[in-house]
């Protein structure tokens, strides 16, 4: 992981690989900003026109790499786009910051050491910063041969070390900010590695180990029921779902719990672990990335780890409802009916809409406990992804004002969100004339078809929320901003922030 330093030192005499510097999308051309006072004056005051030469512009995400300026002690000035320059007396957003940053990181990949001079006004601006490094560094290599070199084969070493310049080391705020920064974005790329190890490595088994480990080193309480306790709980669509596959579904509880609070969050994820779409089985071209479809299990651990690291005031719970999605001569078969934990029964006629399945006994499961409030998390439809597309999530809850909360949590975090109905209409297209409810109703409005399903296996009387994250979790495309090609850990710090607005009583 990047190391991460606060510096008072002066650009000129620090001991570096680079200097990151910002510039801005101006008016008449690139302009310089606050922050790179030093290193414009070292170029006479002309940095910006030598980067409109260079042809930088300042837009968002832009890297300019040019010599430094005679006297430095770091040979390269690495000058990263932040955008359009803030109107009079207004500042750069915190998401601008956490871009700029983690696209200088990832331009500085195989360097040992980068001095950020970003515009940095308060210990809040520190902490995007730094959260922007950490995550634009982030690199996944190990299936490739790392040799002893600590290089993955034909590619560069993460960025090593990162000093902020205009922190200050001594002021509380500043020291917590970072570290708020570093346990999130630690956890974050937690999630990530997870997302990206491959299904012959990762089985509900394996995850489930993992999640037992964590728990003991963070001081966690876990509860892994394996596939005879599930039995003997009448799980029907945990076990509905991985009855094909060879590698038995668990449903693990992780607990974090504070003395001082009487909060309680329950955070669920979808944790299938590989997705064939079982019988139903995926047509070619849509099974390669599929690894991915844990993507919101892997978010709800990541989470209740940060809370647990920072020390919240609230009680998280998360559950994670593993199991993997297969073909075989004992997998579930459309027609079948299952009985699921609530007792209520599910006609499937459709293998590949499981996800729902296993949320809806985890859902009910959270329920029992009386949580303030639950939110799941999945990469449940591919009707979500037509909606809204491959960077933004769909939140969609049983109270209107818990769902706008969530909406603001998740914007103020950087991560794109919009809120979606629930239209009662729709509800009755899942009616079945041999069970409860089927877990297939309607095409069209499918994303808000399988969350009207899930809202059936929700307590009554609690507070839910649930995000679709199926297009921003996995980037198949090239990286951006701080985001990777591949698992981007989508929904973790919208949980993280619920967490923390719950703890000082400001959510909504």
């Amino acid at each position: 992981m990047t190391a991460l330093t606060l510096s008072t030192a002066a650009a000129p005499g620090l001991r570096a690989d680079a200097i990151v510097i910002g510039v801005a999308k101006g008016a008449k051309g690139p302009v310089v900003a606050p922050g790179a006072e030093a290193v414009d004056k070292a170029y006479d005051g002309r940095l910006a026109g030598v980067l409109e030469t260079l042809g930088a512009s300042g837009a968002e995400g832009e890297v300019t790499k040019l010599p430094a300026p005679s006297g430095f002690k770091a040979p390269l000035v690495v000058a990263v786009g932040l955008g359009a320059e803030p109107e009079k007396d207004s500042a750069f957003g915190a998401e601008a910051l956490r871009k700029a940053a983690g696209a200088a990181a990832r331009a500085l990949a195989g360097s040992k050491k980068a001095a950020f001079a970003l515009p940095i006004g308060d210990a809040g601006d520190t902490g995007a910063v730094a959260e922007g490094a950490l995550l634009g560094a982030y690199s996944f290599d190990t299936y490739k041969d790392n040799g002893n070199s600590g290089k993955a084969k034909n590619g560069k070493a993460p960025l090593a070390e990162v000093a902020l310049l205009g922190g200050k080391p001594r002021d509380k705020a500043y020291k917590a900010a970072v570290q708020r920064a570093t346990a999130v974005a630690e956890e974050l790329n937690r999630a990530r590695d997870l997302i990206n190890t491959p299904p012959n490595d990762l089985n509900p088994q394996s995850f489930a180990a993992l999640a037992q480990t964590a728990a003991k080193e963070h001081g966690l309480k876990v509860q892994v029921l394996d596939e005879k306790a599930l039995e003997k709980g009448g799980y029907g669509g945990i076990l509905g779902v991985g009855a094909g596959s060879q590698a038995a579904p668990r449903l693990v509880k992780l607990s974090y719990t504070h003395s001082k609070s009487a909060k309680h969050l329950a955070f669920v994820g979808k944790g299938i672990t590989y997705d064939s779409g079982g019988i139903s089985l995926k047509p070619a071209g849509h099974n390669e990335t599929m690894k991915c479809d844990m993507s919101g299990a892997a978010a709800v651990f990541a989470a209740v780890v940060a809370a647990a690291r920072l020390g919240l005031e609230v009680n998280v719970t998360g559950w994670l409802a593993l199991a993997e999605n297969m073909p075989s001569g004992s997998a579930t078969r459309p027609g079948d009916v299952l009985r699921m934990y609530s007792g209520k029964t599910v006609e499937v006629l459709n293998t590949d809409a499981e996800g729902r399945l296993v949320l809806a006994d985890a859902l009910w499961a959270a329920s029992q406990e009386k949580p303030d409030a639950i939110v799941d998390v999945a990469t449940l439809t591919g009707a979500m992804v037509l909606a809204l597309g491959h960077r933004t999530f769909g939140i969609m809850a049983n109270d209107d004002a818990f769902r706008s909360a969530l909406h603001e949590a998740a914007e103020e975090v950087g991560e794109p969100a919009w809120p979606m109905p629930l239209p009662e209409h729709l509800r009755k297209g899942m009616d079945s004339p041999t069970a409860d409810i089927a877990n297939m109703g309607e095409r069209m409005g499918g994303g808000l078809v399988a969350g009207l399903f899930l809202r059936e296996f929700v307590g009554e009387g609690i507070t839910w929320a649930h995000l679709d994250i199926a297009g921003p979790a996995f980037n198949e495309g090239g990286p951006f901003g701080y985001t990777p090609k591949g698992g981007t850990g989508s929904a973790v710090r919208t949980l993280v922030r619920v967490a923390e607005l719950t703890a000082s009583g400001d959510l909504g």
